[in-house]
């Protein structure tokens, strides 16, 4: 068993930054990939940010140089801090984690960013 509780979101204002938050509790040596996904009104949730089991960190195109995300590994969190957001960026962010072959999702964090 593993859990995922997000944490941070809230309402910004253009231009702004947040720092997301994620709690990995259960059995973290069994997660493998970690990253954010978020979903915005009326769209698919889509991929944005993952940190591979070995270290590597990919970004979905335009967001690379905004967003940056990192792990904590002592304190068993994983974070998403997030730059000059755009009322674009308005969505349910989510946490993920790879186990077992299967992508485990979070409950998701509010993120509104007002123009």
């Amino acid at each position: 068993q593993v859990q995922l509780v997000e944490s941070g979101g809230g309402l910004v204002q253009f231009g702004e930054s947040l720092t997301l938050s994620c709690a990995l509790a259960g059995d973290i040596f069994s997660m493998r990939d970690l990253g954010w996904g978020r979903q915005a009104p009326g769209k698919e949730r889509e991929w944005i940010a993952s940190i591979l089991v070995g270290g590597t960190i990919n970004y979905v195109d335009g967001l690379k140089g905004r967003f940056t995300i990192f792990r904590d590994v002592a304190k068993n969190m994983l974070h998403l801090q997030m730059n000059l957001l755009e009322p674009e960026d308005t969505a349910v962010y989510y946490c993920y984690c790879d186990r077992d072959g299967t992508r485990l999702w979070g409950q998701g964090t509010q993120v509104t960013v007002s123009s």
